[in-house]
């Protein structure tokens, strides 16, 4: 197969000039945030179908893909040579080429936005509390909130007390609503530290009128000072009345936007901007979910403000791209456009008559491939089969850690990329029926045609996966049975509530030193306002 090659000198002089690439690590996660460039996206084979059109919407983008030697990019290259994309390269040497190349090499995931945190706290002075000092300002009954900016189901498993959720973008929009006067400190809090100094200085950059700090380091600060976290809390923003303070904060923002060069456009504008076929545009929807399901404009993509800043990559997989917010009460997108405005991307907030250009109602639902399945089974003909004894193989291709929560009996859980070598080791019978699945079935049936050139008997996608299943049968959540290596998700040291003392310190002492690594790397752009 000829194939295309760029080096590493070559991507760093398209970083340097804004030009749009797609720098893509394919393999799983796990080893990609083992180390990686600043600024590739992790899309990993195995989740080819269900991710890369919508993360790479433009087929004539300029893409780069590499692994470690595995042999992944040379299959992913020709993959996306099948989806129609145009302009795809290998990476000289994969990461090693990389390395030997001089490139600087960052670990974890959504690196740079983390990256960008560090930098911001370092030129900005954001300010902060220590764990201790927050306890002790709780424990004397002070004037302050406690904001976690996190996504609420993280909150949910473990928050600092008497903390209410109130996710990244919502800080500037609603903090107002839930103070207790104007002499009420106000501390934000993430699990580490990227979205709590991000919020904090959000809150100051908008020139809320209170006190702000960020909780320093987060609920990891708060646990390595051996304080007790709070589980299951319930309290939101939303459970607080609108005091109606938006002109003021308003104003704020938009000032903020122009400072760093954010410009608002018409609808028009952004009709015209799709029009252009030489540039990728996004467009996000940055207020919350319940609001983009209710109505948003068609073909708006729904991600929390918040989460955009701080998983930018997962969602504009295309450095230099260019990125449309959207928020009816433009204030969110004001905030979060602000940001990444200052982490070099080209940004435009929509301004428009939002209550006649919002026509679509329902959750966001990704752009895949066409795909003809022959053969489907219903949950009830799978069961009559197991009932029975029939030979059949099930084969579940949803996350790793979903498995373990919960499976279909007997079913066997395989990362899609490993079909070929599965079948090399006999791990994977040749003559029984298999049956595919996932949470809905929507990845799984993309594995059919690999796994129906092995064996002489027919593959049968689950109608709507083990969603559909756990309506009317049970799941298993034991007799786990993994023909991959859990790869697929890499176990960050500030989730859940399990994690070592090491791990953690060891985190913190990384995110310490991102500044002096993205000095060294040369190609980030970030500038503060």
């Amino acid at each position: 197969m000829t194939t295309n090659i760029q080096t590493y000198q070559d991507i760093r002089k398209k970083l340097l000039a804004g030009q749009e690439i797609a720098l893509i690590d394919v393999r799983e996660e796990d080893p990609y945030a083992q180390g990686h460039p600043l600024f590739a996206a992790n899309i990993s084979l195995s989740k080819f179908e269900v991710e890369i059109l919508n993360r790479i919407p433009r087929l004539s983008t300029d893409i780069v893909i590499y692994d470690n030697g595995e042999g992944l990019a040379e299959r992913a290259y020709q993959q996306l040579q099948a989806l129609g994309y145009q302009q795809i390269s290998l990476l000289d040497g994969g990461l090693q080429g990389w390395k030997d190349a001089g490139g600087e090499i960052f670990i974890d995931v959504n690196s740079a936005s983390k990256a960008f945190g560090e930098f911001v706290e370092h030129h900005k002075g954001t300010p902060s509390l220590s764990a201790q000092e927050v306890k002790k300002l709780i424990d004397d009954q002070e004037n302050i909130v406690i904001l976690d900016a996190r996504r609420f189901d993280e909150y949910q498993t473990m928050s600092i007390p008497g903390g209410i959720s109130v996710p990244g973008a919502e800080l500037v929009l609603h903090a107002k609503n839930i103070v207790k006067d104007e002499n009420t400190k106000i501390i934000v809090n993430c699990a580490g530290r990227t979205r709590s100094l991000i919020g904090t200085q959000s809150l100051i950059n908008a020139k809320i009128g209170h006190e702000v700090y960020a909780l320093r380091n987060g609920t990891i600060g708060w646990t390595l000072a051996q304080q007790q976290l709070a589980l299951g809390q319930q309290q939101q923003y939303t459970n607080f009345a609108n005091k109606n303070n938006l002109l003021g904060v308003l104003e704020n923002a938009k000032q903020l936007t122009q400072q760093a060069g954010v410009k608002t456009i018409s609808l028009e504008q952004l009709h015209l901007f799709q029009q252009q076929s030489e540039r990728t545009t996004y467009i996000f929807d940055v207020r919350s979910e319940e609001e983009y399901i209710q109505a948003h404009l068609p073909n708006s993509r729904w991600i929390g403000g918040g989460q955009l800043v701080q998983e930018t990559d997962h969602y504009a997989s295309v450095r230099g791209a260019r990125i449309v917010l959207i928020d009816d009460q433009l204030v969110r997108a004001y905030m979060t456009a602000s940001w990444l405005a200052q982490m070099n991307w080209d940004v435009y907030v929509l301004d428009a008559d939002f209550q006649t250009i919002f026509t679509e109602q329902g959750a966001w639902k990704p752009v895949v491939p066409l795909l003809h399945t022959k053969h489907r089974i219903t949950p009830e003909q799978l069961q009559a089969w197991l009932d029975v004894g029939e030979e059949v193989t099930i084969l579940d291709f949803t996350t790793s850690a979903n498995y373990q929560k919960g499976h279909i009996p007997t079913a066997q859980w395989v990362l899609k990329a490993d079909i070929e070598r599965l079948f090399n080791e006999k791990k994977i019978p040749t003559n029984h029926k298999i049956v595919v699945t996932c949470g809905t079935s929507l990845l799984a049936q993309y594995a059919v045609s690999a796994l129906q050139a092995k064996i002489s008997e027919n593959v049968y996608v689950l109608e709507g996966g083990n969603q559909a299943w756990a309506k009317t049968f049970v799941l298993e959540t034991d007799k786990h049975v993994y023909l991959s290596p859990r790869i697929d998700r890499y176990k960050r040291p500030y989730e859940g509530t399990d994690n070592s003392i090491q791990a953690m310190q060891d985190y913190l002492e990384w995110e310490y030193g991102l500044v002096a690594q993205l000095n060294t790397d040369g190609t980030h752009g970030f500038f503060v306002v």
